[in-house]
């Protein structure tokens, strides 16, 4: 793994929001006169968008579409974003990265201020150059566009930076920035959803793609 730069996706990749997420998406739910008890069908919120996903999910309008991602926020910036845990192994992988003297980025489509108080209370913000996420007002949301800024913010080169995700979304961004991608499969996104994106690697758990970085 010769390269230089590593931009991490955050939900499924470096942390389990799911408890966090399916329950602010619940009490968003709730608020509009819809009630879901069953938190598992929530789960294909976590990584996309979620004013597209609102919009997918249950053929909202932008409007309202825009509500329910107020109301989700509103549960969310209090209690949710704390609902979540570091995946076992990321601390001593993001160490030897760090060790390696690798250049380390978060890119999320959450906004950035949720990703950067979720680094900052679970203690792995420290590892990362910048935090970059979405605005609240859903500029950059699409993966996309947000690899894209983040390249050209931080002057790099695509040829030595690699983007590490669990979802589709991770995968197309990367790709369509011409950058390599590195798939995991212990996140939210199913096998056939990330070989359908033929990244460059497929690493099935952080075990896995730990390793891979120790080999070089």
């Amino acid at each position: 793994m010769h390269y230089q730069t590593v931009l991490f996706d955050l939900d499924g990749t470096l942390t389990d929001p799911r408890e966090g997420i399916t329950r602010s998406i619940q009490f968003a739910l709730s608020k509009l006169g819809i009630d879901e008890p069953d938190l598992t069908k929530l789960e294909h919120f976590i990584g996309p968008p979620l004013l597209q996903a609102f919009m997918q999910s249950y053929d909202f309008d932008e409007p309202k579409a825009w509500e329910a991602v107020n109301f989700y926020r509103e549960r969310f910036k209090v209690t949710g974003l704390y609902e979540n845990r570091v995946f076992d192994g990321v601390i001593p992988l993001l160490e030897t990265l760090d060790g390696q003297g690798r250049q380390l980025y978060i890119a999320t489509s959450k906004p950035w201020v949720f990703a950067r108080e979720i680094a900052r209370h679970f203690g792995f913000d420290r590892h990362f150059k910048v935090i970059y996420g979405s605005e609240l007002d859903g500029t950059r949301t699409d993966k996309v566009e947000l690899i894209a800024h983040l390249m050209a913010e931080e002057g790099l080169d695509p040829a030595t930076t690699l983007m590490i995700g669990d979802r589709k979304h991770d995968l197309i961004g990367a790709r369509r920035n011409g950058l390599d991608a590195a798939a995991v499969g212990y996140g939210f996104g199913s096998h056939e959803e990330l070989s359908a994106e033929q990244p460059a690697y497929y690493f099935e758990t952080l075990a896995e793609l730990h390793q891979a970085f120790l080999r070089g």
